[in-house]
């Protein structure tokens, strides 16, 4: 994966805005609606942090991330494997694969490359997030190792009140 810098926010979020158009059931799953969730203000967020990621196939963009290198407060009410400071913890958000890329297991390597960034960075724990209904992501993963640990009810502009599904996978011995 490569991180992603300022001159490319128009690319992403050309990238984002064709996953949103082009994923069947996306208002079943992610509920992604582009101006709610994500933004141009976080997607920005994330590139001026140096937490966003592209994975290419070739020359072409095939998927997104953003690693964050800490975990917000939404996560600290989660029954971890065990409580670890914020510092400790990275957090994968905006996982998504392009409409033309998909059935390439490539949300599995976004995943293992983020859990390599975080390994990077001295992180002893990665943790991500899925709304309930999101199966396929939550199917995604287990299969990439990640641990479910537990949900919780909160409010998000694209969804309204809706349930989110926490998961982690053990980077170090914690």
């Amino acid at each position: 994966m490569h991180l992603v810098n300022t001159d490319d926010f128009e690319t992403v979020k050309g990238k984002y805005i064709d996953v949103i158009e082009n994923t069947p059931d996306i208002e079943k799953y992610a509920r992604w609606i582009y101006g709610k969730h994500p933004t141009d203000e976080s997607l920005k967020a994330y590139i001026d942090r140096g937490e966003m990621y592209v994975l290419t196939d070739g020359e072409e963009i095939a998927g997104m991330a953003a690693v964050a290198l800490c975990q917000g407060d939404d996560y600290l009410n989660i029954s971890w494997e065990k409580d670890l400071p914020n510092d400790e913890v990275a957090t994968v958000h905006l996982l998504a694969v392009c409409p033309d890329h998909r059935g390439k297991a490539l949300g599995i390597k976004i995943l293992e490359e983020a859990m390599g960034i975080a390994v990077r960075n001295g992180k002893k724990a990665l943790r991500l997030d899925a709304l309930k209904s999101n199966l396929p992501a939550q199917k995604m993963y287990e299969k990439a190792g990640f641990t479910y640990r537990g949900e919780q009810r909160l409010y998000a502009e694209n969804t309204g009140m809706t349930d989110f599904l926490y998961y982690e996978k053990k980077l170090a011995e914690i």
